[in-house]
Formats: C-alpha cells, structure tokens, sequence
C-alpha cells in the first residue's frame, strides 16, 4: 500500500530513500468492508485518508434523510471531514466505502509531525490543498452554470472507468439531479454514439 503513497507524492515532489523510510513511519493501514463507515456525522474526525484501493464516498443527510454526495474518492485521492480534522469540532460528513478498500491513515499529530521532520510533504500537501480548492471552485461553477448532461460529461472526463463503478443513483446525487434525469442523459449519449 505505502508503494501507491510513494507514487502519488512523487507525482508532486521528490522523495529520497530516508524521507520515504521516515513517511511510512507516520502511517497506519486500514481496511474497510463494503459499506463500512471510516467517519460518521457527528464524530470528530481523527485522520486524513489516502485511497489506496477501493472507493470510498464523502457525504452528508439532510433533515429529510436524503444524501448528498460531496466527493468520491477512489485510489490515489485523500479523504477527510477536514474542517473537523483540523478544530477537532464534531463533523458534518459521513465517510464509507462503496467497495472494499484499503486505506493509509495519517492522524492530526503525526500530519503535524510530518511536515516538520519531513519538510517535502509540507510542499506536497500545500500541492494537494491548492489542487483541492481548484477543483472545488470549478465545481461550484459548474453546478451553477452547466446543464446536468454537461455535469455528467465531467464527471466521465475525470476516469470515465469510475462512473461504473458508483451505482447511478450515487452519481446522481453527487449531480444534484434525480436519478431518472441521469438514466435519461446516459441513453441520450448512447443513442449520439
């Protein structure tokens, strides 16, 4: 698992043999069952989680008891409630897995910890956090200004192999459109092909 870890920082950063021995050092492995929660709403979130394998989901319910998906994670991305990673306040997402998945936990101490005795990874998460909010800001965009056909070509664009592994009705919600809009989308683009 730690070799995926050392292959997604290089992707950022230069790692040498010492900084990779010590890096190993500040994580722990984690497997998760289909379905099984890494954080639920209302915990305080205790680790940030690089997806090694597997796919896990970020998401919250509302008073109605409908889910809104907020990201999907599958290998090589980081998940957290980060707000309450870093306040230690009570957090506002619930984290599973949607399919078995193997995880590296890093937890707030050793975050800290790392970054200090490692100077290279304070580099590559500032890398990951501006990647982050990038990606968040043209999600917001994109939510506000493309129609929900042009919603889903994005998602394909990011791993077109992902969107089937996510059941529709996930991808839907992660669209913020009715499952049924997403069925008609899909035969819509089968039907141009």
């Amino acid at each position: 698992m730690i070799d995926i870890l050392f292959k997604h920082i290089q992707e950022k950063v230069s790692l040498t043999e010492k900084e990779k021995e010590l890096i190993q050092t500040f994580f722990i492995q984690k497997r998760l069952r289909k379905h099984q929660y890494l954080l639920q709403e209302g915990d305080v979130c205790k680790y940030l989680a690089f997806v090694a394998k597997g796919l896990l989901r970020t998401y919250n319910i509302d008073e109605k008891g409908d889910a809104h998906m907020s990201v999907f994670g599958w290998e090589g991305w980081w998940l957290s409630d980060f707000n309450s990673f870093l306040s230690s306040e009570p957090a506002v997402f619930n984290i599973d897995a949607i399919e078995e998945s193997e995880l590296l936990l890093i937890s707030r101490v050793d975050y800290d910890a790392i970054t200090v005795e490692v100077p290279i990874m304070d580099r590559y998460y500032r890398i990951l956090y501006q990647n982050s909010l990038v990606t968040k800001e043209r999600r917001l965009m994109s939510s506000i200004t493309h129609t929900a056909e042009e919603k889903y070509l994005q998602l394909l664009a990011l791993d077109p192999k992902i969107v089937e592994r996510i059941p529709q009705n996930l991808i839907a919600s992660y669209l913020g459109i009715a499952p049924e809009t997403l069925s008609r989308i899909r035969k819509n683009l089968a039907f141009r092909k």
